[in-house]
């Protein structure tokens, strides 16, 4: 089976609060860069999410804006395994940071799936213990949710995605939801709680939801 990760792609002007947010929540730093307010791999007990300064985005990110990307211990085999399903389009091509697969999602947006590597070309790597009750789970176009099936079958991901109205940070976790809802209330953030599902206005104004 092929390790993939999922870690969805925030772009932001307030790094340095969201990180604050999903700590708050319960994720970890992994990755970051010397400065810190550039980009931040957030760590959870399965899946990532990273946030990116949207002022130092190449590719025209906006702040608030959150795509999907993957990290993967084999990309080489990754590829292979996109073209036997038909994406012809499949890339692999080395980046300041390492390897890069590139491959058309089902809207039309190239998704990037990093390579994982031990060289961390100049990133400060945190020695962190995830919390394995909260798993990364995003929310996928659901217009387009049997190619996103199809896509997400190859990665071997294909029972993660919730699908609604555009991609959506949301998360799932095992940890009683009242105490993360008093938790992010301390921190200052509002959060309302609907049956199993906490929704959160996180530091971009964007909304978060966790599941129960």
């Amino acid at each position: 089976m092929i390790d993939v990760v999922v870690r969805p792609l925030r772009f932001t002007d307030r790094v340095k609060e969201m990180r604050a947010f999903l700590e708050t929540l319960g994720l970890q730093a992994r990755i970051e860069t010397a400065r810190s307010s550039d980009w931040v791999d957030m760590l959870a007990g399965r899946g990532m999410v990273a946030l990116h300064s949207a002022a130092s985005s190449s590719t025209g990110g906006q702040p608030g804006q959150t795509s999907l990307s993957f990290e993967a211990a084999d990309v080489d085999r990754l590829k292979e395994l996109f073209e036997q399903a038909g994406y012809a389009d499949a890339v692999i091509w080395d980046e300041a940071y390492g390897r890069v697969l590139r491959v058309a999602g089902p809207d039309g947006a190239h998704i990037h799936i990093d390579e994982r590597s031990d060289d961390l070309y100049g990133y400060k790597l945190n020695e962190t213990r995830p919390d394995e009750r909260w798993l990364v789970t995003p929310q996928l176009d659901a217009q387009e949710e049997t190619a996103w099936r199809g896509f997400l079958a190859v990665v071997g991901l294909d029972a993660l995605a919730r699908f609604g109205d555009g991609i959506r940070l949301e998360l799932t976790t095992s940890e009683d939801l009242d105490l993360v809802r008093r938790r992010l209330a301390e921190a200052g953030h509002h959060v309302s709680r609907v049956g199993d599902v906490l929704e959160i206005t996180d530091p971009d104004g964007q909304t978060v939801v966790v599941h129960g």
